[in-house]
């Protein structure tokens, strides 16, 4: 374990790490120990500023057990995140480096990991990434030399092997907990747990969701997912989210790819007095069904433009059963600007 990655599991007694855990943060060894997990995405700043990633993350409070630094998403431009994870692994939190194969090839892709592990960073997301054309720069080069899964088994590799794509040696692997992302909601459906599997297969040890406001279409992925035993693979965490208007509902229904809102939110969103608490109980709601689900390991809340409502949404869920998320240590702090 190098410096870094040893600060960060200074927060768990070596006696606390579980059986098989092969990195040293705190979400593997929340998801091993059997314990419902919560994640939680990071608005990216338009920013070269540190502060704003501090202020955003302090949002969180005690309600998260990592936070994820998302990469390019929806292919905007906006701070990396590398830097993202640098800068929370400053401020005392667990960050999921977000890896987008969209914007850099094998040799970026790899040096970036072993960074990434050196400073701290104990999780990484594996994704494809959205095409450029959906994004603020449609005239940008696409790379696409890996996809999510090839890219799961080059860090695999990288971590298990001790070698590059190459084939040339590491002389220090990263310690890495591999995930991936799986959207449930969009066709093809019968589809989605074998294209899960295969990401399994290359290396994914948890998975997140695309939002889920269809609770028994999670139900029927689920069932798939644990009649072909990959809830015995990996850690499944489901994508929930406040909703802020019914407007917002529509838009995000007609505009966001693999985003599916049945008619019965919207109808629900319409009718209420205060949409906008209206959305948050909705999300309570959900996330206090999908708990319920055997496989369901635990929740990933992307709150957009709506961070501060996270720590208020999970306490109410009472999924955390009393116990402290996060990892904030104002020792660390995030004095330093």
């Amino acid at each position: 374990m190098n410096q870094p990655q040893a600060d960060v599991a200074r927060h768990l007694d070596a006696a606390q790490f579980e059986a098989g855990q092969v990195s040293a943060g705190r979400l593997e060894h929340v998801l091993r120990r059997g314990e419902f997990a919560v994640t939680a995405e990071l608005d990216p700043p338009d920013s070269a500023d540190p502060k704003d990633v501090f202020d955003r993350a302090t949002l969180f409070g005690s309600a998260v057990d990592a936070i994820n630094a998302t990469d390019g998403s929806g292919a905007n431009c906006h701070m990396s995140s590398v830097a993202m994870c640098a800068l929370l692994i400053r401020a005392g939190y667990e960050p999921i480096l977000q890896i987008s194969c969209r914007d850099y090839n094998r040799i970026a892709i790899q040096g970036n990991v072993l960074g990434a592990a050196a400073m701290g960073v104990s999780n990484v997301l594996c994704l494809t990434g959205d095409g450029v054309q959906a994004g603020d720069h449609p005239e940008a080069k696409p790379v696409f030399d890996l996809d999510s899964v090839s890219l799961l088994g080059a860090i695999k590799r990288m971590r298990d092997e001790r070698m590059f794509l190459s084939g040339r040696k590491i002389t220090s692997p990263p310690r890495l907990f591999l995930g991936a992302a799986e959207n449930p909601f969009a066709p093809p459906f019968e589809f989605r747990p074998l294209r899960l599997a295969k990401k399994v297969a290359a290396g994914a040890q948890f998975v997140q969701t695309q939002f889920c406001f269809d609770v028994p279409m999670l139900r029927a992925f689920m069932e798939r997912i644990r009649d072909l035993g990959i809830d015995q693979s990996c850690y499944i965490l489901v994508g929930t989210g406040p909703l802020s208007s019914v407007r917002t509902a529509r838009w995000m229904r007609r505009h966001v790819p693999g985003v599916h809102i049945p008619d019965s939110v919207i109808a629900r969103l319409e009718g209420a007095r205060d949409q906008r608490a209206e959305g948050r109980q909705l999300c309570i709601e959900i996330i206090q069904e999908v708990r319920e689900i055997p496989g369901v390991a635990g929740v990933h809340v992307m709150a957009y433009r709506q961070t501060q409502f996270v720590p208020e949404i999970v306490h109410e869920s009472g999924v955390l059963k009393g116990r402290a998320g996060g990892m904030h240590c104002p020792a660390i702090g995030a004095s330093s600007d």
